[in-house]
């Protein structure tokens, strides 16, 4: 899609669909006033017929609308106007795109010059905007015989209240439209099936996004490699599958070669059965999905490359296939880390800690300036946030309040949990130097405390997305998350 900024009288902007808000109590935006004295009052009669209320999010389509140069109308409601703050803001985007992406339309104007957030600035509205459309046309289709189809729209526009935002707002919406694309390649590869969405085609998609970007290199260690570089905690977790086990790592060089990197670690467990601590049957199949936090890392970079972004980032994926073969680890069996410190696997379905603990080691390598890893890793973390926070856990207040502030920011959220001594003995064990599982309490808090211990020299923050990753039901699908939280972050890094 092609996105712009139109300044002028919205009643003579020619286009497909024209979208323009109508405030709760029927009063009129700026901009559909201008609309209704050019169509001699018909919105006014329209909602003094109570056919439309202007509920935030309620729709209404009019087709060949007097006195407008565009083919269709499309009314949205924006609520109250005072309480118009940027979660509104979206719901209105939302509602709008989903029916205008039903009609037969090429071009979108999006009327809203006049629309001002009380907690964000134009150009966050801008970016929403671009970001919002990139998702609403996804749709996956990759393993039907019949594909979707293509949406008609192609070029979306948005009223700029003068021509000094103009630069401003195309900002906002190249901004917007590169995060759109990224969540919807981090959607892709986390809805892709396991047969399909291996460890060696992660490695083949990252080299594909290394080839076509300029700034961005990519290295995949075999599993000999990591053999050599004493990963035996991440090689346990790949022991019972036919997949070798990846270790991919992709660096955007966007600033000095001496600039201290920012370093993404993503869980790639591909599909996970739970190993011989074998899971139920129930749900299994969503097991694809453990893959999310490496998609999320993937698309981050993409994203950075998009962008230009003029700091340096690091994404380190250590992918694998959980399976309960001949050669699988055991309950029981004590494995060495690159770390050097041994760990008895009390039960192989906590895997994701097993790949992350080594991989966060070598991300030491890089001396980066901050360490952010992102995994769908406990259903306590589901238990306690359901699907829409993401669960925070640092050794670093400052780094997890940035975060924090980044995911309300890109209505993305992250909720911080303590990660306090305290819990660190309840990873105790009698055989080895530590335990890959707590007990059933505290298990988000936990699992994050083990990964501490394989994060001490540098300013580390984990994100546990495993109840934020995906949907399940009728809605079951990769939701891109959290990768509006990471660019967030990472647009606000200076080298």
């Amino acid at each position: 899609m092609k996105f712009s900024i139109k300044v002028g009288s919205v009643e003579k902007i020619k286009s497909d669909c024209l979208v323009a808000v109508i405030w709760s109590k029927g009063i009129l935006s700026d901009e559909a006033g201008l609309i209704d004295i050019a169509a001699k009052k018909a919105l006014s009669k329209l909602l003094r017929s109570g056919d439309f209320t202007g509920k935030l999010g309620e729709t209404h389509l009019i087709h060949d609308p007097v006195g407008s140069a565009a083919k269709r109308l499309l009314l949205v409601g924006g609520g109250d106007r005072r309480k118009m703050s940027a979660k509104n803001a979206a719901k209105l985007l939302a509602s709008s795109l989903k029916k205008a992406f039903t009609l037969n339309a090429s071009s979108v104007h999006f009327a809203l010059a006049s629309l001002e957030l009380n907690d964000r600035e134009p150009a966050w509205l801008a970016a929403r905007l671009a970001q919002q459309a990139e998702r609403t046309s996804y749709s996956y289709d990759t393993t039907k015989s019949k594909k979707s189809r293509s949406p008609t729209i192609k070029a979306i526009s948005l009223s700029a209240s003068n021509r000094s935002r103009r630069k401003q707002l195309e900002s906002g919406l190249k901004q917007g439209q590169a995060i759109g694309k990224a969540i919807n390649r981090a959607r892709q590869l986390g809805n892709l099936p396991g047969n399909i969405c291996t460890p060696s085609y992660l490695a083949k998609k990252s080299k594909d996004l290394g080839n076509r970007n300029r700034s961005l290199t990519v290295k995949v260690l075999s599993e000999k490699q990591m053999a050599r570089l004493g990963m035996g905690s991440l090689l346990s977790v790949s022991a019972g599958s036919a997949e070798e086990a990846k270790l991919i790592v992709i660096r955007h060089n966007g600033a000095r070669a001496d600039s201290k990197p920012h370093v993404l670690v993503g869980k790639g467990v591909t599909f996970d059965t739970g190993g011989i601590s074998l899971k139920s049957g129930a749900a299994m199949d969503e097991m694809k999905f453990d893959m999310c936090g490496a998609a999320s890392v993937i698309a981050v970079m993409s994203c950075c490359a998009d962008l230009k972004l003029p700091i340096n980032v690091i994404g380190i994926i250590g992918a694998v296939e959980n399976m309960p073969g001949s050669k699988a680890t055991k309950p029981g069996d004590i494995v060495t880390s690159m770390a050097g410190k041994t760990i008895e696997v009390l039960n192989t379905d906590a895997e994701g800690r097993l790949v992350l603990c080594d991989a966060l080691t070598y991300a030491a390598r890089f001396n980066p300036r901050s360490v952010i890893d992102i995994a769908t890793l406990t259903g306590a973390a589901v238990a306690t946030f359901g699907s829409h926070v993401t669960a925070l856990l640092s050794n670093n207040d400052k780094l997890a309040k940035s975060l924090r502030q980044c995911g309300e920011r890109s209505l993305d959220p992250a909720w911080q949990l303590p990660l306090w001594e305290e819990y660190q003995s309840m990873l105790n064990s009698n055989f080895a130097d530590i335990a890959n599982i707590g007990g059933p309490r505290a298990g988000t808090i936990t699992a994050a405390c083990f990964l501490s211990r394989f994060t001490e020299k540098y300013r580390w923050a984990h994100l546990d997305i495993a109840g934020s990753a995906w949907h399940s039901g009728a809605l079951k699908g990769a939701t891109g998350r959290p990768v509006g939280l990471l660019m967030e972050y990472l647009l606000g890094q200076k080298a």
